[in-house]
């Protein structure tokens, strides 16, 4: 028995929603994010949505905090990476201080899971493990910038257009069926989709 999640999201320029409810009805994930032309200096972002929650804040250094070994790509560290395109990087100690252009990107990251004896436990491993996939598509974006750096809007449609092609055929594939679908239903159920 796998667990299926229902997810969904809206976005708008400077402001996107993430949200995942699973079948469990006491589990659910939230992630609102903004965006700031800053270094991470505006304590206040999501005052106006949440006063009255308990938070936790964490920073995040996308190019001298640890990630996880398995992730680590030398290709991808931040501190000896420099784009060709852009001439941005290496991230040097203290990059956040002094770097030009700089964008944050804040999240506030809600996670229920509302079961006795296992919320404190489970929530907390949401959140790090958040925080890792978080730390490295941060990380990927600065370090493959030379390949979307010159990307027109229509380039950018076509290549979601694609990867959701793309993850719809690894979706059909990867679930234990004997009967698996033909490309045709496929490219149909995508086509339904869009």
């Amino acid at each position: 028995m796998g667990l299926n999640w229902i997810e969904g999201a809206t976005n708008r320029l400077l402001y996107c929603v993430t949200f995942m409810c699973s079948f469990l009805p006491k589990f659910f994930i939230h992630i609102e994010t903004k965006y700031e032309d800053n270094n991470g200096s505006n304590g206040n972002i999501f005052d106006s949505e949440a006063k009255d929650i308990e938070r936790d804040v964490c920073f995040i250094d996308i190019a001298y905090d640890e990630i996880p070994e398995r992730y680590y790509k030398d290709s991808e560290d931040l501190r000896y990476f420099k784009s060709e395109k852009t001439q941005r990087g290496m991230l040097k100690e203290g990059w956040r201080e002094h770097q030009k252009p700089i964008m944050c990107s804040y999240k506030l990251v809600t996670v229920k899971f509302e079961v006795w004896g296992l919320q404190t436990r489970v929530e907390q491993f949401v959140h790090k493990v958040i925080r890792d996939v978080l730390m490295i598509g941060h990380r990927q974006a600065f370090a493959w910038v030379d390949e979307w750096y010159d990307m027109t809007m229509d380039d950018v449609r076509k290549y979601e257009k694609n990867m959701h092609e793309q993850t719809n055929i690894k979706v059909w594939f990867d679930q234990p069926s004997t009967n698996s679908p033909s490309m045709d239903e496929i490219q149909s159920d995508d086509n339904a989709s869009t």
